[in-house]
């Protein structure tokens, strides 16, 4: 997989087999450990967690970046808020 230069992720996190909603608790605890508008790399499952993961992050105050399909999983690519919700 190729990520452009400008969405270098300062963090990664492999959430590939892990249950909804605990892919959003664990992908929200990592983005509150970062600063702000660090990149948070999220590799997530096809169906319930690529469907739900972005809508709760975004509702959580998040900016989604990019969504990539990387054929079996999706690369979320997550931006740390200015103020962490």
């Amino acid at each position: 997989m190729s990520v452009s230069p400008l969405l270098s992720p300062d963090a990664q996190l492999d959430l590939r087999g892990t249950p909804c909603p605990i892919n959003f608790v664990r992908t929200k605890l990592r983005l509150q450990q970062m600063q702000a508008e660090e990149l948070l790399e999220v590799w997530l499952d096809p169906g319930e967690p690529i469907e739900q993961v972005p809508d709760s992050l975004t509702m959580a105050g998040y900016k989604i970046e990019q969504i990539t399909d990387c054929s079996g999983y999706f690369s979320l690519l997550v931006r740390c808020s200015v103020t962490n919700p």
